[in-house]
């Protein structure tokens, strides 16, 4: 952020994370935030909060044709908003920004057959279980690495989700299997802290390790889909909807805040797909019987 209004950069920049902060924002939230408005500011070439209308329209129009995707067209947005609307006090300019509409293309998903194959080609028992509490519990990568020893309850068998997606606390499911396999992994390691350290224990391990080591088992299970950590999270929830599980059941265990996100899953759940007769059939059924 630039210093040449009357507030300096350095200060506004401080008030905006402050202002996060206070609302409980996710480390990871603030410093996307952040990015974005320093990326406004110097297009701008001057300190953000002395913003025109036109200004928020030209650097709209920039962005759509410099080839911005969508998702970071929206991501700047909500930054945006949230710089306007709260740390510089100006909620008038708020409404001159404009989201990108954004296909919705349906997720990747792994048939039970291919996840068992790629959690079998994991390289160790440390990644195999990090696989699994992704598949076992439907967490997102950022909820795997972030888990801590003191997460896993056994008593209850439950895993606790500090400070999920949103800023949410919630239980997610542990199940029998996946209990053995933390086990085995935690005799072995004897992990403190972080229930998978990084190269550095005082660290957790990261996205990135995560993302190599899945891609690597997918090659090594010769599974030709793209897949994804999230594949597994996507898997998850599309395996118990075929599995009839009620879909608000399913919407708690993924953490979703709308039921709507969480109805994504039908279109994928081919159990559920084939399960149902098609219209077609139905009609040659009734002529059928009444040639009897």
């Amino acid at each position: 952020m630039s210093s040449q209004s009357h507030q300096p950069g350095s200060i506004l920049r401080q008030r905006m994370i402050e202002d996060m902060s206070l609302r409980n924002f996710a480390e990871k939230a603030r410093k996307d935030y952040i990015r974005h408005v320093r990326t406004f500011a110097a297009f701008l070439g001057r300190s953000p909060d002395s913003a025109t209308p036109d200004d928020l329209r030209r650097f709209q129009l920039h962005q759509s044709q410099s080839g911005v995707q969508p998702p970071t067209i929206n991501s700047s947005v909500a930054a945006l908003r949230f710089f306007f609307n709260v740390t510089a006090d100006r909620p008038e300019l708020a409404r001159y920004l404009s989201v990108a509409p954004r296909a919705r293309k349906l997720p990747v998903v792994l048939s039970e057959e291919e996840v068992a194959r790629l959690l079998d080609a994991a390289p160790g028992i440390k990644y195999k279980a990090a696989l699994s509490v992704a598949y076992g519990a439907g967490l997102r990568v950022s909820e795997v690495r972030s888990l801590r020893v003191s997460d896993v309850d056994s008593k209850r068998m439950v895993l606790r989700i500090e400070q999920g997606k949103g800023g949410r606390d919630r239980y997610a499911m542990l199940s029998p299997r996946l209990l053995e396999l933390l086990r085995e992994w935690w005799l072995i390691a004897r992990p403190q802290g972080w229930l998978f350290p990084g190269r550095n224990p005082v660290n957790p391990i990261t996205a990135r390790q995560l993302d190599r080591v899945i891609h690597l088992a997918a090659e090594a299970a010769e599974i030709d889909k793209r897949v994804s950590m999230h594949t597994l999270r996507h898997s998850f929830a599309t395996h118990l909807l075929e599995q009839n599980i009620d879909i608000r059941v399913i919407q708690v265990l993924l953490g979703h805040a709308e039921l709507k996100t969480t109805a994504l899953y039908t279109q994928v759940a081919t159990n559920t797909i084939r399960s149902v007769m098609s219209p077609l059939d139905r009609l040659m059924q009734l002529a059928g019987q009444k040639h009897e």
